[in-house]
């Protein structure tokens, strides 16, 4: 069998996960992605043609409150439930 090189996730999958790891039980959540934006100059190599370019770099993953079902959205009620006793405190 060969290495397996890759795990992939759906946007949907990214939730509910951190929809789980942050023991969340009620309310629908969705994909909240930060970006940065800077500018550089940059060529295809040392000594060659520079181009002005934009960088956009990922600063933050993570969960934000929703009011309508999407892609990008999970209802925690669905996937992590909360327990009798969890429920009660």
């Amino acid at each position: 069998m060969p290495e397996t090189k890759n795990i992939v996730f759906t946007h949907k999958e990214v939730v509910e996960a951190l929809i789980r790891y942050n023991d969340i039980h009620e309310g629908l959540w969705g994909l909240y992605i930060e970006f940065g934006l800077a500018g550089a100059n940059v060529g295809p190599a040392p000594g060659g043609d520079l181009n002005p370019a934009a960088v956009v770099p990922v600063l933050k993953i993570g969960l934000q409150r929703s009011e309508t079902p999407s892609s990008l959205t999970a209802d925690a009620a669905v996937v992590n439930p909360a327990t009798k006793t969890e429920s009660k405190e």
